[in-house]
C-alpha cells in the first residue's frame, strides 16, 4: 500500500481558520446544525440527468462493492441476508407507502434525506424537505427501522423494497463530525459524554475545567480515542464516527443504489426517479463547498502512526466505497 504524506497546511491565521470552518460546516448537507433558512438552500428545481450514465456509475460501484467484500470475507455464499443479524439494522429505515429502504449515515446528508422521506411518506404537510426542522426529522417516533420488524418481516422488505444508502469520504465524515459535536458551540451533549473522557485518558495535566467539561477536545486527542484498541472494546462507536460499512452491511445487503456525498444530487434523483414520485419532492439543493483544505488541516495535526492507525480503522469503507488514502477532491470519483 502506498502511504501518502499530509503535508502541514499553514494557510489561514487561526482566527480565519476558525470562521472558514464554521462557514464549511454548518453548510454541509450532512450537519445538524445547518441553517434551513439559508439563502444557498432552495427547492430542487426539475433537472433531468443522464439516466444510462448514473446506471453504469451504479454498477461500477456495486462490482467494487462486491470484490472489496469478497477479499474482506472471502466467500460471500456465506453472507447471504438470511446470515444477517437483524438487530444490527438499526439504522435502515422502512418506508412502506414507496417500498423504500434507507440506510442513514450520519454526516452524509442523512438530515435532508430524512425531511424529503418525511414529505414521501406523508409525514409532513410540505412540499418543501428545507421547511422541516432538522430535530423533527430525528425523531424516534418519526422512522420505523428493521429492528422494529419480526423477522420474516424485515427479510420480506429486504428481498423486495427499493434499497439505498449514501457515503462520504471517511475522513472528511471524520472531521465534518469532530467539528460538529465537539468545536462548534451549540450542545454540550457529545462534550459530558465522550469529551471529559477524552481528556481524562488522553491529556497530560489537564485542567480542572476541562475535566469537568471537555469542551476543549483535540483532533489529536480524538483520533487517539478512536484508534486505542480499548475504546471498541467497550462497544460500538457513536453512529456519527462509526465505519460506514458496520450501519449499513453492504456485504450483506445488496443495495439498488450507493450514492456518493459528492455526486448527492445526480444519485439523490437517481433514487427519487425510483421511488416513481414523478419529482413531486425534490431534494434540496445546496451550494457545496470544498471541504479538502479543511480537512488536511485536521490531518495535519495528527502523527504519521496515528494517520496510518486511522485509515486502518477504516480501510474496508475506503475499498468498498472507491476513496483514495490521499485527501483529495473526489468529485469525478465513482
Amino acid at each position: 500500500m502506498q502511504w501518502y504524506p499530509v503535508k502541514k497546511i499553514f494557510l489561514f491565521p487561526s482566527f480565519f481558520l476558525f470562521v472558514f470552518i464554521v462557514v464549511e460546516f454548518s453548510n454541509s448537507p450532512g450537519s445538524e446544525s445547518y441553517d434551513i433558512y439559508n439563502n444557498s438552500a432552495t427547492e430542487q428545481t426539475k433537472i433531468e440527468y443522464d439516466l444510462k450514465k448514473l446506471l453504469r456509475i451504479q454498477k461500477n460501484r456495486k462490482k467494487r462493492i462486491r470484490n472489496a467484500c469478497r477479499d474482506a470475507y472471502g466467500n460471500l455464499h456465506g453472507l447471504h441476508r438470511k446470515s444477517l443479524n437483524m438487530s444490527s439494522l438499526d439504522h435502515v429505515i422502512s418506508v412502506d407507502q414507496q417500498h423504500l429502504l434507507y440506510c442513514y449515515v450520519p454526516k452524509v446528508a442523512c438530515t435532508n434525506w430524512k425531511r424529503t422521506l418525511m414529505i414521501l411518506s406523508g409525514k409532513a404537510n410540505t412540499s418543501n424537505p428545507l421547511s422541516i426542522l432538522a430535530d423533527d426529522s430525528h425523531r424516534p417516533h418519526v422512522w420505523k427501522t428493521l429492528v422494529n420488524f419480526t423477522t420474516s418481516e424485515s427479510q420480506s422488505r429486504l428481498e423486495n423494497y427499493y434499497k439505498f444508502m449514501f457515503v462520504r469520504h471517511p475522513f472528511e465524515r471524520l472531521v465534518s463530525a469532530y467539528v460538529n459535536k465537539f468545536y462548534q458551540n451549540y450542545s454540550d451533549y457529545f462534550r459530558f459524554r465522550y469529551g471529559r473522557a477524552i481528556v481524562q485518558s488522553y491529556r497530560k495535566n489537564p485542567t480542572d475545567e476541562a475535566l469537568a467539561r471537555g469542551h476543549d477536545v483535540t483532533f489529536s486527542e480524538f483520533v487517539q480515542y478512536l484508534i486505542d484498541p480499548k475504546s471498541r472494546e467497550k462497544g460500538p462507536f457513536n453512529e456519527h464516527w462509526r465505519p460506514m460499512h458496520e450501519l449499513c452491511r453492504p456485504c450483506h445487503i445488496k443495495y439498488d443504489t450507493i450514492g456518493k456525498y459528492e455526486t448527492l444530487l445526480e444519485d439523490s434523483w437517481l433514487v427519487l426517479e425510483n421511488a416513481q414520485n414523478n419529482h413531486e419532492v425534490g431534494f434540496p439543493q445546496i451550494q457545496k463547498r470544498s471541504n479538502v483544505v479543511v480537512v488536511k488541516s485536521y490531518l495535519s495535526q495528527i502523527t504519521e502512526s496515528q494517520l496510518k492507525k486511522l485509515y486502518k480503522l477504516y480501510e474496508l469503507d475506503f475499498r468498498l466505497f472507491g476513496y483514495d488514502f490521499q485527501v483529495e477532491s473526489n468529485t469525478n470519483s465513482l
